[in-house]
C-alpha cells in the first residue's frame, strides 16, 4: 500500500505516512467519517484555524509577524484566512437575503425620500462585495505606508499580509455579529456605528502591537489614518457616482436632483463602505 499523497510505501502498522505526515485512510468515505474529518479539521482547538482566530484576539503580533517571518504550520496563511472571511461574508449575505431581508433596510440612517436610492446602492455593493473587499487590502496597505512613513518595519508586500489578517478577522467577527443581530430583530442601520467602532479599535490594537507604539502614539496615528482615509473616501464617492452614472443612466440623477438632496448621496454611499469593507474603517 502506498501513500495517496506522496506515494511512499506504507506498512500495515502505519497510521500516518512517514514521508509527508498525512493520516492513512483505509476505509471508504461515509457521512460519519466525513463529519469527523470536519470536526477534526475546523473545530478541534489544536487546529490552525481556531489557533489563528483566537490568537488574532490575544496576540495578533504573533500571528502576523510569525507569518511574515516564515512561520507556516502554526497558523492559517493570510490568503487562506482572507478566503475564509470572504466565505463568511457570502454566507452572511445569503442568510440575510433569504431569511432576514428586513435587516438590510437602511431607512433608519437615511434621509426621508432617499430610501430607494440607498437600498439601490446597497444592493449594488452587495453584488460585488468580495471584489471590493479585496481592493481594500492594497488601499489600506498604501494608507499605512503614508501613516507610518517614518517607521520602516514593513515593506508594502508585508503590509498586504498585515491587512489581509486584520480585515479578514474583522469580517469574520462582523458576519457572526450581524447574523446574530438579524436573528434578534435588529437592523443594519442600528449596528453601523457599533461595527465601525469595533473595527477601528481592533485595527488600532493590532497596529499598536505590530509597531510597538505607546497609547498616545497609536491615538495620534489613528487620527492621521482617519484623515488620510477621509480624503481617499471622497475620491471613492466620486468614482462610485461615476459608476452609478454609467450603470443607472441619467434618470437616476434626475430623481436625485428632483429630491433636492444631492448632498445626501454621500450618506447613502456610506452604505457601500459599510457592507463591503466590512464595516472596516
Amino acid at each position: 500500500m502506498n501513500c495517496k499523497n506522496c506515494n511512499k510505501t506504507l506498512y500495515s502498522k502505519n497510521n500516518y505516512c512517514d514521508g509527508c505526515g498525512a493520516k492513512v485512510i483505509r476505509n471508504r468515505l461515509t457521512i460519519k467519517n466525513l463529519f469527523s474529518d470536519f470536526i477534526e479539521t475546523y473545530l478541534n482547538y489544536d487546529n490552525t484555524f481556531l489557533q489563528t482566530f483566537f490568537n488574532l484576539f490575544k496576540n495578533p503580533k504573533d500571528v502576523i509577524d510569525g507569518y511574515i517571518n516564515g512561520t507556516r504550520k502554526k497558523y492559517v496563511s493570510a490568503i487562506s484566512y482572507f478566503t475564509i472571511a470572504i466565505t463568511f461574508t457570502g454566507l452572511e449575505y445569503f442568510i440575510l437575503k433569504n431569511y432576514f431581508p428586513g435587516f438590510l433596510d437602511l431607512s433608519d440612517i437615511t434621509q426621508k425620500g432617499m430610501e430607494a436610492i440607498s437600498n439601490t446602492i446597497l444592493d449594488k455593493a452587495r453584488d460585488y462585495q468580495s471584489f471590493v473587499l479585496l481592493l481594500f487590502v492594497p488601499l489600506y496597505a498604501l494608507m499605512a505606508k503614508l501613516v507610518f512613513f517614518n517607521i520602516k518595519k514593513y515593506n508594502y508586500t508585508e503590509l498586504l499580509v498585515v491587512f489581509m489578517y486584520i480585515i479578514a478577522h474583522s469580517n469574520i467577527i462582523g458576519s457572526v455579529v450581524i447574523v446574530t443581530s438579524a436573528w434578534l430583530g435588529f437592523r443594519m442601520g442600528q449596528l453601523s456605528l457599533f461595527i465601525l467602532t469595533f473595527q477601528l479599535i481592533y485595527s488600532a490594537y493590532c497596529l499598536k502591537q505590530l509597531y510597538n507604539l505607546s497609547l498616545t502614539g497609536i491615538i495620534l496615528r489613528t487620527l492621521w489614518f482617519i484623515f488620510v482615509f477621509s480624503i481617499i473616501y471622497v475620491v471613492i464617492i466620486f468614482l462610485f457616482v461615476g459608476i452609478l452614472f454609467l450603470t443607472k443612466g441619467t434618470e437616476f440623477f434626475k430623481e436625485l436632483m428632483h429630491t433636492k438632496q444631492l448632498a445626501s448621496l454621500a450618506q447613502a454611499t456610506s452604505s457601500f463602505k459599510n457592507c463591503t469593507s466590512y464595516r472596516f474603517l
